[in-house]
């Protein structure tokens, strides 16, 4: 009897689960971080926008992911997706709802 589709990708799936799950408390790990920096920049009147700062972000996936061998359009692309969420967060911070926008890590 020939083993079924699932049966063979069963273990490959399992650990990428793994993976997902530690990416996934890696994300909210940063994204709890984001909130604590937006808490500066109310405290200190810094703007929530820093345009350098989001351009040496992207460059800094891009040649992470030209170190990784993956590719960097692709390493720009998941810098703005977790920029922008960054970015609302630190909004509903900077306007003054810190409960509203925390971020727990859990562990």
């Amino acid at each position: 009897m020939n083993p079924t589709p699932d049966t063979v990708l069963q273990p490959y799936r399992e650990r990428l689960e793994a993976l997902d799950q530690q990416l996934a408390e890696l994300v909210a790990a940063r994204l709890a971080i984001c909130c604590e920096v937006a808490e500066v920049k109310r405290a200190n009147g810094i703007p929530m926008m820093q345009p350098q700062r989001v351009h040496t972000v992207h460059e800094a996936y891009a040649a992470r992911g030209g170190r990784l061998n993956v590719s960097p359009d692709f390493m720009r692309s998941l810098a703005t997706l977790l920029i922008d969420e960054a970015c609302r967060l630190e909004d509903e911070i900077i306007d003054g709802s810190p409960a509203k926008a925390s971020v727990e890590v859990r562990r």
